[in-house]
């Protein structure tokens, strides 16, 4: 049986059965991005492994009209340029562009060069009719029909500069924000440690910003993230963790810090790695009028589960707004998409 929906299925399969296995892969993907050790690369594919679930991937088809028996190119060409800032960042992009028929070409990430040939290679193996579907290039993009390109927001006006002759979608920097209001259960703040610690930190659906209750105690949070403290000991993530320190110290900022985190009080939304963004609020109206005003930037929402107060206040402000409990801000689903952009209806919608 060689139809599209049995062939992502069995890409499921090896992500989670063989690929997070291979202690070959994994090594060559840290080797080459000090950032991708074996924990951040074996969540990400695990995360992959559940999107193409056979479940998964049947309601996706039929909520998009997926044609699963069309495993021809459609002869259109969608251009990808990728980030690299989590493991198998792109995949997503290049999943939707196969589904829609589309020939890929593929301008990565130069920190994510290993992991998306090796992924690609294995989907030509299950389905050899599949095979140069998707081209990575070491130039430029060349003729292409349409582009997705992920940088940040300083690329974004060389991607106008370009593209935007062309049907486009151009991404750049969002984050993750959590609020709490202080009923959490320790179960809840070990898992919104999760979401902030995942990755390290980097990825558009990170928490880098939390919202706290007047009063809160931070040290419930710090007793709960202690299982996450051999981060510290990563050189990379260190290395910005005392720089950042040196710096606000140098500036006479009040710092919180537990020895691999530090916690500023900070209006801002994105905070370095190493660090964690916080504001104490004691009106929620206003900081979820706040969110809703900032919702351009902001990829995901977590909070404890059943708050519904927060879920409707929130929802009558910004409907869109992607809005999960703690724990799940790193597990998005394959029909979560970057920036809110339903990136298969978008390639469905090019003539």
């Amino acid at each position: 049986m060689n139809n599209l929906k049995h062939t992502l299925v069995e890409l499921g399969k090896w992500f989670n059965e063989e690929a997070i296995l291979n202690e070959d892969l994994l090594k060559s993907a840290e080797a080459h991005n000090g950032w991708f050790t074996k924990d951040s690369v074996v969540t990400a594919m695990s995360n992959h492994a559940s999107m193409l679930s056979s479940g998964s991937v049947s309601a996706w088809f039929d909520e998009n009209g997926i044609d699963d028996s069309s495993l021809e190119s459609n002869g259109k060409t969608l251009g990808l340029i990728t980030a690299g800032n989590i493991p198998l960042v792109g995949w997503h992009d290049m999943l939707c562009g196969l589904v829609c028929g589309f020939n890929i070409s593929v301008k990565a990430s130069r920190d994510d060069q290993i992991l998306p040939r090796a992924v690609v290679s294995k989907l030509e193996e299950i389905n050899p009719e599949l095979k140069s579907r998707i081209t990575f290039l070491e130039g430029k993009l060349g003729e292409v029909d349409a582009v997705i390109a992920t940088g940040s927001a300083n690329t974004a006006r060389y991607f106008e500069l370009y593209f935007s002759h062309l049907p486009h979608v151009f991404r750049s920097q969002r984050t993750g924000v959590a609020v709490l209001d202080g009923n959490e259960s320790d179960e809840d703040l070990c898992k919104l440690g999760d979401d902030m610690f995942t990755h390290f930190g980097l990825g558009c659906r990170s928490t880098t910003k939390i919202f706290l209750p007047e009063g809160f105690d931070i040290d419930r949070c710090f007793a709960q993230w202690v299982k996450w403290g051999e981060i510290g000991n990563h050189n990379k993530y260190a290395n910005n963790y005392d720089y950042h320190k040196a710096i606000w110290l140098l500036n006479g900022e009040d710092l919180l810090e537990n020895g691999f985190l530090l916690v500023k009080k900070d209006s801002g939304w994105v905070s370095p790695v190493g660090t964690i963004f916080v504001e104490f609020y004691n009106d929620l109206d206003s900081i979820t009028t706040r969110i809703a005003d900032y919702a351009e930037g902001i990829q995901v929402v977590t909070t404890r589960k059943n708050w519904g107060d927060f879920l409707k206040i929130l929802n009558s402000k910004s409907s869109e707004l992607p809005i999960h409990k703690f724990g799940l801000a790193q597990c998005p689903k394959v029909d979560d998409y970057a920036d809110r952009v339903n990136t298969v209806k978008f390639l469905q919608g090019i003539e």
